[in-house]
């Protein structure tokens, strides 16, 4: 646990310390991209460190880069209940500190037994991005929802497939 803990402080550290020597928050302008990339689920550093949840959240996504502000993204995952979850959603993220893509994801969840038991439910999630030739990492701001969902950091490591 303390292991993964420190694996996603020092990735959102990473993430976020060549943001803090940037002192200019900036608007992307969008414009037209065409890439796809591929991650293996995400690592969870939970708010809720007393509910043996699960952060080691492994499967197998897809983002397709359409623009420099927005991707679509899809996946399957192993979730923090310890159950399969599906997930379909954009991420638009229309500012930038330093090389740090700021915004959300919003889109749709489902494979959490206590939310809507299972079912597909909406969300949306704060989000930083860093790419760098073709590798690249998501971090999340996941909130907690009452008992249903635990919040959490989430990493998500992702390479360029093309």
């Amino acid at each position: 646990m303390i292991k993964r803990a420190r694996i996603a402080g020092l990735a959102l550290l990473a993430c976020c310390s060549g943001a803090a020597m940037a002192d200019t928050f900036e608007t992307i302008e969008s414009a037209p991209l065409k890439e796809v990339w591929l991650n293996g689920g995400f690592y969870t550093w939970h708010f809720q460190r007393d509910k043996d949840l699960n952060g080691s959240n492994w499967g197998l996504g897809a983002e397709w880069r359409f623009s420099t502000v927005a991707s679509a993204t899809v996946g399957r995952f192993y979730n923090s209940d310890r159950a399969y979850s599906n997930y379909a959603g954009v991420y638009y993220q229309p500012w930038k500190i330093g090389p740090v893509r700021v915004g959300a994801v919003v889109g749709g969840f489902d494979g959490y037994p206590k939310m809507r038991n299972g079912g597909w439910f909406p969300a949306a999630i704060p989000t930083l991005s860093y790419e760098y030739e073709r590798v690249g990492v998501n971090v999340a701001i996941i909130p907690s929802y009452k008992d249903r969902l635990y919040g959490g950091i989430s990493l998500q490591l992702k390479l360029k497939a093309f």
